[in-house]
């Protein structure tokens, strides 16, 4: 009796790690298209892919849906979900809100190191997108992103924002390819670090406005060209 007890909640934090893992590999699947909007996903498949059991896949599968990023069809089929213009637009406008305003209070208090630090991952996304590497392109964006929220101390309001974009992340993700797009995010941030580095928080705010609100801008042009993954 002893040893269940002792036992259970061992198995309960290795099925949370087992989900997690799950969890993040789908979602980064889904956001960057390798899983594409409609797209089909056995659970049985999953099950042997991760080699987890029915549970994890079960619990990274909710949270997925919790999200927006999977439909749940119970006793028929699970799909990536399709993307949701309403949704985009939220999430867009929750991020561009609070960026505007990190950008401005970094701005307030420029710091040299922070400056070097978000010039150090723009030039890495230059070198990349020559590369035509999108996959890392788009890790170093959200790492660029990430460092500024942390640097303004709200590194908690990433994690919210995160939870809310993916319809706006898949939407970015397909503007992406599109010719010019990637060294236009390259030239809006080199843009925001020399705003912030200045000391020029309307300047700094005004790039990230303008920086956040161009692949809902062009949602019409992307959604004649990928119709079927649109709702």
């Amino acid at each position: 009796m002893d040893d269940l007890a002792v036992a259970s909640p061992l198995m309960q934090d290795r099925s949370r790690h087992a989900a997690s893992r799950v969890f993040d590999a789908l979602r980064d699947e889904i956001i960057a298209l390798s899983l594409p909007p409609g797209a089909p996903l056995s659970r049985l498949d999953l099950q042997e892919r991760f080699r987890v059991s029915s549970t994890p896949v079960r619990d990274a599968l909710l949270r997925l849906q919790e999200e927006g990023l999977v439909e749940v069809f119970p006793q028929h089929a699970t799909i990536v979900s399709l993307i949701d213009l309403d949704s985009a637009r939220q999430a867009q406008f929750l991020r561009r809100s609070i960026e505007i305003e990190i950008a401005g209070v970094l701005a307030e208090a420029p710091d040299a190191a922070l400056a070097a630090r978000l010039r150090s991952i723009t030039e890495h996304q230059e070198w990349v997108a020559g590369r035509g590497d999108l996959n890392q392109f788009s890790v170093l964006d959200l790492e660029f992103h990430k460092t500024m929220y942390e640097a303004a101390k709200v590194a908690s309001l990433w994690v919210l924002v995160r939870r809310q974009s993916g319809q706006i992340d898949r939407l970015r993700r397909l503007h992406l390819p599109v010719e010019g797009k990637a060294q236009q995010v390259i030239d809006d941030h080199f843009a925001i670090v020399r705003a912030i580095e200045a000391g020029k928080p309307r300047e700094a705010q005004a790039m990230v406005r303008e920086h956040l609100s161009k692949s809902l801008a062009f949602s019409a042009a992307i959604r004649s060209r990928y119709p079927s993954y649109f709702s």
